[in-house]
């Protein structure tokens, strides 16, 4: 059995994960989920927030070695994770997330894509430093699949997110076991720029799951037995 340390995208939080968390367990897994720095219930000033400050929460979150699984944006964090304490990670998930590139910010990453389809709903807070996802366009964009109700609590969760992260390049030297899971309904991350982002990777670690870019509230029961399947 696995146990799991789950990590949230940009805006979110770990009330994000709050689905799957019980069908890992149910399937006989622990898993736990964190707030990064200035999300959820964390109350660190957005100004202060940093990709490094990220790897440092989630590392000092961790006593025994976990399968590290990273949502959207987490795709960078969950590699600067790796690269601060690689023994205390058994493996690195990417969910639907940005895989980091040489040379290249979370931000390059984005634009590299062939299409921005999350842009339009982007809005930059009054301290120019952080920004929002339009309340409007946020259940198009993240939880088109989700059941309605479900979809405005998570819109209702929605926080503010720090740019300086994403505009931080990381250079990756780690080599840990690693595993990417497609969303092929994805509206937020372009499923043909997922194919791109893991067109060097083994077939074996790479799987998809027919859904939006928040699997963990639109299916989490088979976001859970592939979890479970891949993890190990």
């Amino acid at each position: 059995m696995s146990d799991f340390l789950l990590i949230h995208g940009s805006c979110h939080g770990a009330w994000c994960w709050d689905d799957l968390i019980p069908e890992l367990e149910a399937l006989g897994h622990t898993a736990r989920a964190i707030d990064l720095p200035s999300h959820g219930a964390d109350k660190t000033p957005v100004a202060e927030v940093s990709l490094d400050s990220y790897a440092r929460a989630i590392i000092n979150a961790i006593d025994t070695p976990v399968t590290l699984i990273g949502h959207s944006m987490a795709g960078y964090p969950i590699t600067a994770a790796a690269e601060l304490a690689p023994e205390k990670i058994n493996k690195l998930i990417y969910l639907c997330a940005y895989v980091p590139k040489a040379g290249m910010t979370l931000g390059d990453r984005r634009k590299s894509a062939p299409s921005q389809p999350l842009i339009e709903a982007i809005r930059i807070c009054d301290d120019r430093i952080s920004f929002e996802i339009d309340p409007t366009m946020a259940a198009e964009k993240f939880y088109h699949d989700v059941d309605p109700a479900r979809a405005a609590w998570a819109v209702g969760n929605l926080c503010p997110q720090p740019i300086a992260p994403q505009e931080t390049v990381l250079e990756v030297t780690q080599s840990l076991p690693r595993h990417y899971i497609r969303c092929t309904d994805d509206r937020t991350i372009p499923p043909a720029f997922q194919v791109t982002m893991t067109e060097d990777w083994p077939a074996s670690t790479v799987s998809d799951l027919p859904t939006s870019h928040s699997p963990f509230l639109s299916d989490p029961k088979a976001l859970a037995l592939l979890l479970s399947r891949v993890a190990n």
